[in-house]
């Protein structure tokens, strides 16, 4: 799978480039802000994690997708937000990260980020908007991104990559979650007590990632079947 959208102007290659060191550059922040042990860490790498949400956003509009390209990262985004307010019921058996994974693989890495960073702002309204939306919106929205890289690579033909990143991206978003969490509210901040906040969701994020798969085993043929149709159809 390549990108389907074009970089045509210099600003849109400039974002381009910016893409993978911006997305990066949030555990680093992280990382090195709590090392650092800075008072105001958890309010500077929430700044780090909206710009390279914003950043990510503004060059997909900037690379000027047509209207038919929006459409089908539009509706996967809608998909995975309604797919998460009708799983609510069950504590982490969500679906927007194969959702998001389906949509990168199928229409790129960009298009991947959007629909995972979409579904977790507008799924909120219905869950309640906070601090947390925007690391949710990184976290769903990186693991639609690395999906688009993979694809690229066509390493989603194989199943034990497809479906070992929908595990694994279940545990990543756990991370980003744990590390808002820690940075925000432990203190003093230790590592016996990350440790203790990551053991501790463990069991969860465990179930994010079997969801995952089980998402992912059900979708991912007849969804991608159909989005490559609808690609090929309109020349996305």
């Amino acid at each position: 799978m390549i990108e389907r959208t074009q970089t045509r102007t210099p600003l849109a290659r400039a974002l381009a480039a910016l893409e993978a060191p911006a997305l990066v550059a949030v555990p680093l922040a992280m990382v090195a802000l709590s090392l650092a042990d800075v008072p105001a860490s958890a309010g500077l790498s929430l700044f780090v994690a909206l710009l390279a949400i914003a950043l990510q956003l503004v060059g997909y509009e900037a690379s000027r997708p047509a209207l038919r390209q929006l459409m089908p990262t539009a509706v996967l985004a809608a998909v995975a937000a309604a797919g998460r307010v009708l799983f609510a019921p069950l504590p982490d058996v969500k679906p927007v990260s194969a959702v998001a994974i389906v949509a990168g693989a199928a229409l790129g890495r960009r298009s991947g980020f959007a629909v995972g960073a979409l579904a977790a702002l507008v799924s909120n309204f219905f869950f309640g908007q906070g601090p947390w939306t925007p690391w949710q919106m990184y976290a769903w929205g990186l693991v639609g991104y690395v999906a688009g890289l993979l694809a690229e690579k066509s390493l989603l033909d194989r199943a034990p990559v497809l479906y070992g990143w929908g595990f694994l991206s279940a545990i990543v978003y756990g991370l980003v979650l744990n590390g808002y969490h820690v940075l925000g509210y432990v203190h003093p901040l230790t590592l016996p007590a990350v440790v203790a906040t990551c053991v501790a969701s463990l069991p969860l994020d465990v179930t994010h990632g079997l969801a995952t798969v089980a998402f992912l085993a059900a979708i991912w043929l007849p969804w991608g079947r159909a989005i490559r149709r609808v690609v090929a159809k309109y020349g996305l």
